[in-house]
C-alpha cells in the first residue's frame, strides 16, 4: 500500500468558530476539540477511512446537519480524499452527503480555513427512520483515489477557500 496522506485536528481557534456556527453552546466546544478523533481504518483490508462524530446528533426523516469535523488532510500531490456516508447508515436511513459525494483535493489543506473538513448530510429516510449518531460514532469514510490529469493541461492558479473556492479562481 501506499502511504500517501495524514490526518491532523485544525487549530482549536478554527474549529471553536465554526462549531459556534451551528451550535452556540460554548460549555461543551472544549471538551468536544479535544476529544475528536482522527479518521481510521477499521480493518487491514478497510479501503475506508472512518470519520468519526464529534458530537451527539439526531436527524428526522428528511432533517440535514452541516457538521465541522475538526480534522484535515495533508495529502500527496496527484491524489484526492473522496468521502461518502458509512454503507450501513446509508443503507438504513439513506443517510447521504448533499454534494453525493465529498472531494478533497491535496490543495484544500492548504485554504484560509485550514482545510477543515465539513460533512453536510442528510437523512433521506422514506420511511420515517429517525438517525442517531453518538460522540465517536464512525457516521462517514473517506477513501484515497489516485487521478490523472490530461497532456496538455497548463493549470498554474493556487486554491485559496473551501466550497466552491475553484471556480472562482482568476484564469
Amino acid at each position: 500500500m501506499k502511504r500517501v496522506a495524514k490526518f491532523e485536528k485544525v487549530s482549536k481557534e478554527n474549529f471553536v468558530n465554526a462549531w459556534l456556527k451551528i451550535n452556540n453552546d460554548k460549555n461543551i466546544v472544549d471538551n468536544i476539540y479535544e476529544e475528536i478523533s482522527l479518521p481510521k481504518r477499521a480493518t487491514v483490508g478497510s479501503a475506508g477511512y472512518n470519520i468519526y462524530a464529534p458530537d451527539d446528533f439526531s436527524l428526522k426523516a428528511g432533517e440535514s446537519i452541516t457538521i465541522p469535523t475538526g480534522i484535515r488532510v495533508k495529502i500527496t500531490e496527484g491524489w484526492v480524499l473522496k468521502l461518502y456516508p458509512r454503507s450501513g447508515l446509508g443503507f438504513k436511513y439513506r443517510l447521504q452527503l448533499n454534494n453525493t459525494v465529498g472531494i478533497i483535493d491535496s490543495d484544500y489543506y492548504y485554504s484560509d480555513n485550514e482545510g477543515h473538513i465539513f460533512l453536510k448530510i442528510t437523512n433521506d429516510s422514506r420511511d420515517n427512520k429517525n438517525l442517531t449518531v453518538l460522540r465517536g460514532d464512525a457516521f462517514c469514510q473517506g477513501i484515497f483515489i489516485e487521478y490523472g490529469i490530461t497532456f496538455d493541461d497548463d493549470t498554474t492558479t493556487q486554491r485559496n477557500g473551501g466550497f466552491g473556492s475553484t471556480d472562482r479562481v482568476k484564469i
